[in-house]
């Protein structure tokens, strides 16, 4: 079997540029995984983004 690793989506970086850092590094997106961030206002939790990350796996030689 191939190696996984995680790839996340960088604050200042399109979800494209962050699929070609994987092409680049060998490695075939497999599953794509979404994280909500919340913070804390007061007594309130209130959504404050997301945070998305791709499972890759490598390619086959």
């Amino acid at each position: 079997m191939g190696k996984k690793q995680l790839f996340e989506v960088k604050e200042n970086e399109t979800i494209d540029d962050c699929l070609e850092r994987m092409e680049q590094l060998g490695f075939v997106p497999v599953r794509r995984i979404e994280k909500p961030i919340f913070k804390e206002e007061g007594n309130e939790v209130i959504p404050a983004g997301r945070q998305i990350l791709f499972e890759g796996k490598q390619k086959q030689q």
